[in-house]
């Protein structure tokens, strides 16, 4: 392990993590709320070309990093599942035995992740999991991938390691251990997907669309949630579901059948509401 690893066990990574989403978050007096944000936008050159706003119209950088973008700029594909996030997919893997893969061989139970009952869970064998990387250049608002109704979340609160490549190599089940918050859509077809939000060093919260009142990384939020809807909310293909304060990773997860291969290669950049089974 690299150093710098072995010096982020020792960070109290949740709490830097609040620190540096109340800084970035903070009103400044207008010559540095503008520098910053310059700066920032330069930094991990940010398209502010798609921006619904001018840069100077932005309050604060998490302003800025939670950006919505112009209307009509991402188009919805005519299909049965969109990606859901502007995003990398670097992982793209059969569920066997209720285990999915990522870097390097390592795997994962569903359970840990999705702490889901075994009906819930036995769905998804055969199925396909998929993992959409953010990284701080891209658009960090996360949206349906499928028409249907929310049944539910799920939260489970975690530490807050990062989830670059590096770490997901280095880091023993890091997306098992890391804050993370799960989204049950059933679809038009009676079938049920999961799209996991997973919280990362940096990330000073993470926000439900649908649920305004959570918030991750909160004081009032540190224990694990468990919201089942009595009357589902209905959701549509790129329909907003939450937003990252600062990067992370999204893991989507599909029953068996409802795709029948990945039609693409990886790794694959991906901009949400396009075409999933476009090459």
């Amino acid at each position: 392990m690299k150093l710098w690893g072995w010096i982020l066990y020792f960070v109290p990574k949740n709490l830097l993590s609040f620190l540096v989403g109340v800084v970035v978050s903070l009103p400044l007096p207008n010559f540095l709320r503008l520098a910053s944000m310059k700066w920032f936008a330069e930094r991990y050159n940010i398209n502010m070309e798609e921006a619904e706003k001018q840069l100077e119209d932005y309050k604060s950088i998490n302003d800025l990093f939670t950006r919505k973008l112009k209307p009509g700029l991402r188009p919805i594909a005519d299909s049965s599942l969109v990606h859901p996030a502007d995003s990398e997919i670097t992982v793209a893997e059969k569920i066997i035995q209720s285990q999915f893969v990522q870097a390097k061989g390592k795997s994962y139970s569903l359970q840990g992740i999705l702490g889901a009952q075994p009906e819930q869970l036995s769905q998804f064998e055969g199925g396909y999991h998929l993992t959409y990387y953010l990284c701080p250049t891209d658009y960090h608002r996360v949206h349906s991938p499928v028409d249907g109704v929310i049944k539910g979340f799920y939260y489970q609160p975690g530490r807050l390691w990062p989830v670059n490549p590096w770490s997901v190599e280095s880091i023993s089940q890091l997306f098992a251990v890391n804050e993370r918050v799960t989204i049950w859509i059933e679809t038009q077809g009676g079938q049920q997907i999961a799209v996991t939000l997973v919280g990362a060093t940096n990330v000073g919260k993470m926000t439900l669309s649908f649920a305004p009142d959570f918030i991750s990384n909160n004081g009032h939020f540190r224990k694990k949630i468990v919201k089942n809807y009595d009357s589902p909310l209905a959701i549509k293909k790129g329909e907003e579901l939450g937003i990252f304060n600062m990067g992370s990773t999204v893991l989507l997860f599909l029953p068996k059948g409802f795709i029948k291969e990945v039609p693409f290669s990886l790794p694959k950049k991906v901009k949400y509401g396009e075409n999933f089974f476009s090459n």
